[in-house]
């Protein structure tokens, strides 16, 4: 191994050397620290924007909306506007602003990523969600301003994706003559991005459809319906099986994804998303459950443990949540399948809807997000295992009670579960509150990795 000072900038993560660069090692490892440190505020930065849009704009508002549908047995009193309002701020401002957020994070650090196009992106995002939100809420002047958050929405994702472009497969070795082939993991997350843009590309133009012929401020519900395969199946579910394939088999101690599954898994997805949207509900929704079929297999999610899994810093019962996650998404699927043959009032939708962006999406955020992000945040570990493992018991527990009543009620089978939503509903929002306290509280008081990683390399230069 060579010192310190014969280490190239390239492999201490600066990418190119600057032009002033003089080759002191001490200088060197300054700026890859200065570096780390501004990527690391960048991400706080967009976690704090994803936990305020999940907390406030949506599940506060989520629950304020389930009170007021429990209290009127059913839909006809309520807005779409403030349901639509509600959707877009929980899969933009929270999921999105997470998965931007880390992927900004693990792009190579170069000049203008580190800080210019991220800050960016996040005030354009950030202020899009925010004015949409408002929008569908209050109503002021939405016709403009539905057009403005589309426009502020979709000139992000395509920073992000200009950003990201410059981050390339490693060379072919000298010896060889074929290039490295891409993983599935970043396949998978790479059609997701691609799911994102056509998402808001989507939005956008039935916005200034909107704003030019509509009449309220919300999406008609048939294409709604059609936006929603979009949402969840084309963008959600593919980032998250991307970076299941990535982190699962290191957390849970079990095989790397089977490849032959695993591209059935995204074929099946991806047909059913061009069925969904094309308005092809009911093979689109059996399709849609063969892949969730498929992915836990190709996953090895029933495979026993090939020896322990890392569970550092976190709660002990995090596989098994993350299991549980996976068994809501085939639900989820197959609730969608019941629903395209024999919902009639919303309830079977509803449920089948919430069984995928809580019981999965929310439920891998809840078990993953305290692994990985202190690490990215530059922190030691989670501020607290039991916060961690009480606000995914709570979001289960929910989001179970809210699964089982939805259909029961909306579709009139039994009318006493109109009372049980609200609870489902604040057991939930307990479980948000609960897990945004633990990162908060992660950022503020947990310690910093950069300081001392910093201090050791310093003292080895020294």
């Amino acid at each position: 191994m060579g010192t310190v000072a014969q280490i190239k900038p390239a492999q201490m993560g600066l990418g190119q050397a600057s032009p002033d660069f003089d080759g002191n090692a001490t200088d060197l490892i300054k700026a890859v620290v200065a570096r780390e440190r501004l990527k690391s505020l960048m991400l706080r930065a967009w976690i704090g924007a994803g936990l305020f849009f999940m907390a406030l704009p949506g599940t506060l508002m989520g629950f304020s909306n389930l009170l007021a549908i429990s209290a009127h047995h059913g839909l006809s009193n309520l807005p779409a506007s403030w349901i639509q309002g509600h959707g877009h701020a929980q899969v933009f401002g929270w999921i999105g602003s997470f998965v931007l957020g880390i992927g900004f994070y693990s792009q190579p650090a170069r000049r203008g990523t580190v800080l210019r196009i991220p800050l960016t992106c996040f005030v354009l995002w950030t202020s899009g969600v925010a004015t949409r939100w408002a929008a569908n809420i209050y109503g002021w002047h939405w016709r403009s301003l539905f057009v403005v958050s589309a426009s502020f929405e979709m000139i992000a994702i395509l920073l992000f994706i200009a950003a990201a472009s410059d981050h390339k497969l490693p060379e072919a070795s000298q010896g060889g003559q074929t290039k490295p082939r891409m993983e599935l993991w970043m396949v998978s997350v790479l059609l997701s991005t691609v799911g994102l843009l056509a998402l808001v590309i989507f939005n956008l133009v039935e916005c200034i459809r909107l704003a030019i012929d509509g009449t309220e401020r919300a999406f008609p519900h048939g294409l709604d319906q059609r936006y929603l395969a979009l949402l969840a199946w084309g963008f959600l579910v593919l980032v998250v099986w991307g970076f299941s394939a990535r982190w699962l088999p290191t957390f849970l101690a079990i095989r790397k994804p089977d490849e032959r599954l695993f591209r059935i898994a995204l074929v099946f997805n991806l047909t059913g998303v061009g069925l969904g949207v094309s308005g092809w509900a009911r093979p689109a929704t059996i399709l849609m459950a063969a892949s969730a079929v498929a992915i836990v297999f190709a996953l090895h999610l029933t495979d026993r443990h090939h020896g322990a899994a890392k569970v550092q810093g976190i709660h002990k019962s995090f596989p098994t949540f993350i299991r549980l996650a996976y068994a809501w998404l085939v639900t989820a699927g197959l609730m969608g399948i019941w629903a395209a043959f024999q919902d009639h009032h919303g309830g079977i939708w509803g449920a089948s809807r919430h069984a995928l962006t809580v019981g999965f999406a929310a439920t891998m955020v809840f078990a993953i997000g305290p692994r990985i992000l202190p690490h990215f945040a530059g922190i030691y570990s989670i501020f607290s295992k039991r916060l961690m493992f009480v606000s995914l018991l709570l979001l289960q527990t929910g989001c179970a009670l809210r699964v089982l009543s939805e259909p029961l009620a909306y579709e009139g089978l039994l009318p006493f579960a109109w009372k049980t939503l609200p609870v489902s509903g604040m057991l939930e929002l307990s479980a948000v509150l609960v897990f945004a306290i633990n990162i908060a509280l992660t950022f503020a008081l947990g310690r910093s990795a950069c300081a001392a990683r910093y201090r050791t390399e310093n003292a080895v230069v020294s």
